[in-house]
């Protein structure tokens, strides 16, 4: 049946859920399967923020310490060893371990360490060492003051970049064609959106069903949230390795050859010198550090003008919860109501310019209001906070609706070696740069302007922001040219 004798309504089914009905098996486990990853990890994220930001002695300002001198290499050898590991072990056994290792870590967070947090922390060396080096590097200090809660800060990050990136969007890559993304790959981003949207309710639930004494009892209950939540996540991948992904090669020929568990062969040293060498993979590289700059060059700023306004863990806390509930409202109805149909109507190359002209403005607009406070009255605070929220916001959405899709789908044509070693280089050693560039770039601003204070260096961001956009749009048309050199991807 033509399009045009659909009724509206199947129309509008079509645009909304293009989804064949045997293809249910497939696409309905990694729906929820991106659901309760991103559930994990937008609740990993408003407690890690929250933690090392109000932490004694602490500010937005060990956030680039933290980026840039400890998640980086860590983040590094997690890649080396997920590289070396790739070679020894079957994917799902990777993927098992590695979610299992998260989970435990978060259940020892809850239960052991930060209940025993004060007597963890070194308060009276941190003290001394406070005096010898003085207040202008606390930021340096109060990483090792708060070490329990900066590792938390680690992992939770981690989860992002390894969980998300690598073992999630790898295993899709690996198991749906070009044609598949177009239409699913919008579906998988909304459901981590709808999880974005339950993350504030849930989070302000049990900080606010318990007093400030009880804080422990709130904690705790979030951790056994991120255990059902990991056990669901290996419970469907299990579903759809041994059950779903077996029964689609029954109706699917083209698909029989198809090997889901394989180990791989190269070496992340000669991935990396693959990546060197294709332009189609240096220039998504370039696309990644520019997003993780721009980002986190704008973020700190507004974390550091929310520790004034909410200086309390809780408040601070509740404050990003409802951030993250917020960005799950907007990039649920975005995705599913605009950006798969755009993606098919105006092509990969439109909704690939989308986030840099978008997160670009935004970031600069935000700068450019911090740096004129006279414009927004006597209490300017208040204003700074709320359009850095909705910075923030519109930079979420451009990633979850337009940015995540767009670079996921420009992996797809490549050969298996690229999709799991080069992609683990681009997304997790290529997004760790980006966002450890930035701190590294606050941190010598800072040092520089010797004040310890990410506040007094704006003037000097809003530059960088505007090379780094640009430098991000031609990145995006460099690698159009590449798609569109290439037959089998003629038709983005």
């Amino acid at each position: 049946m033509a399009s045009g004798d659909l009724s509206p309504l199947a129309r509008w089914r079509k645009r909304l859920w293009p989804i064949h009905g045997y293809e249910l098996k497939k696409v309905l486990p990694l729906l929820f399967m991106k659901f309760f990853i991103s559930f994990t990890y937008g609740v990993l994220t408003t407690m890690k923020d929250a933690f090392v930001v109000t932490a004694k002695g602490a500010g937005a300002e060990v956030i680039p310490v933290l980026k840039g001198w400890i998640v980086l290499p860590i983040a590094l050898g997690a890649t080396l060893l997920y590289s070396k590991l790739s070679n020894i072990f079957r994917r799902s056994v990777l993927f098992y371990g590695i979610i299992t290792f998260f989970i435990a870590f978060v259940l020892l967070f809850g239960f052991v360490l930060y209940p025993n947090i004060d007597v963890l922390s070194p308060h009276n060396s941190a003290d001394w060492l406070l005096e010898k080096i003085g207040q202008s590097n606390a930021h340096w200090v109060a990483i090792y003051r708060n070490w329990v809660q900066s590792i938390f800060f680690v992992t939770a990050e981690l989860w992002g970049q390894i969980v998300i990136f690598l073992l999630f969007w790898g295993f899709v890559n690996q198991i749906c064609n070009f044609n598949e993304a177009k239409r699913s790959y919008n579906l998988f981003i909304a459901g981590g959106d709808l999880a974005q949207m339950f993350t504030g309710p849930l989070v302000c639930y049990f900080t606010g069903k318990y007093l400030a004494s009880q804080f422990n009892l709130a904690l705790q209950s979030l951790c056994l949230c991120v255990l059902f939540f990991g056990g669901m996540i290996m419970l469907l991948h299990w579903f759809l390795t041994r059950k779903a992904l077996k029964d689609e090669r029954l109706y699917q020929p083209e698909n029989a050859n198809q090997q889901i568990d394989q180990k791989t062969k190269l070496s992340l040293r000669e991935s990396l010198k693959f990546i060197v060498r294709s332009p189609h993979l240096r220039f998504l590289a370039v696309m990644v550090v520019a997003y993780g700059l721009t980002v986190n060059l704008t973020e700190v700023t507004w974390k550091a003008n929310l520790k004034l306004a909410y200086p309390e863990t809780g408040a601070y806390q509740a404050f990003m919860a409802n951030v993250s509930s917020s960005v799950g409202i907007c990039s649920f109805i975005i995705t599913i109501f605009f950006s798969g149909m755009i993606i098919r109507r105006l092509g990969w190359h439109f909704c690939a310019q989308l986030p840099p002209i978008v997160i670009g403005a935004t970031s600069l607009i935000f700068l450019f209001l911090f740096m004129n406070q006279g414009w927004l009255g006597s209490a300017p605070l208040l204003p700074i906070v709320l359009f850095g929220a909705f910075q923030n916001v519109s930079t979420k959405v451009m990633k979850y609706a337009f940015f995540d899709a767009t670079k996921e789908m420009s992996y797809i044509p490549l050969d298996q070696e690229s999709k799991v070693k080069g992609k683990a280089a681009v997304d997790v050693i290529g997004s760790r740069l980006g966002k450890s560039g930035a701190a590294w770039i606050q941190i010598l601003l800072i040092q520089l302007a010797g004040t310890g204070s990410v506040l007094s260096i704006t003037h000097f961001l809003i530059p960088l922001i505007a090379c780094t956009v640009l430098f991000w749009i031609l990145s995006v048309r460099q690698l159009n040219k590449q798609l569109l050199s290439s037959k089998k991807l003629a038709e983005i």
